[in-house]
């Protein structure tokens, strides 16, 4: 081992749910051919569809309208040849909105993917974290 990396202090240990790294946030964007996105925004609304029923009820959950909602959903869409989302028009039986077992798929794959970068990104800056500056103080002017 050099005497560089010796200085890293690889004994340092943090306890997990402590520190500012137990305390980060990810977003986590895929960015698909030309431009086309999946990111955690998406992943939420689907998720929102998938425990609601309803594209309007999602949308309203999210703050967001019926149109920008829709919007997504139609994106999201568009990056698969299948569908994640179907709807159904209102009537007798109801309308609504359902994840297909491909928007299953698609959220628990991007949920898994973002544990394990949660994972790497503990692994890898696990022995920097007492190096860490004051993170909740507010940056100093430059």
């Amino acid at each position: 081992m050099s005497e560089t990396v010796a200085h890293l202090h690889p004994t340092a240990t943090v306890e997990p749910g402590e520190g500012h790294l137990a305390r980060a946030r990810l977003r986590l964007r895929l960015v698909l051919g030309a431009g086309h996105k999946l990111g955690p925004g998406k992943i939420d609304l689907l998720e929102a569809v998938a425990s609601t029923g309803s594209i309007t009820a999602a949308g309203r959950r999210m703050g967001m309208s019926y149109r920008r909602a829709w919007l997504l959903i139609d994106e999201a869409n568009r990056i698969f040849t299948e569908p994640l989302v179907t709807t159904a028009s209102g009537g007798a039986g109801g309308g609504g909105a359902h994840l297909t077992d491909l928007g299953f798929e698609v959220v628990a794959a991007f949920r898994r993917i973002e544990a394990r970068t949660r994972a790497a990104i503990a692994d890898e800056f696990a022995t920097l974290e007492p190096r860490f500056a004051d993170l909740d103080a507010p940056l100093p002017e430059r």
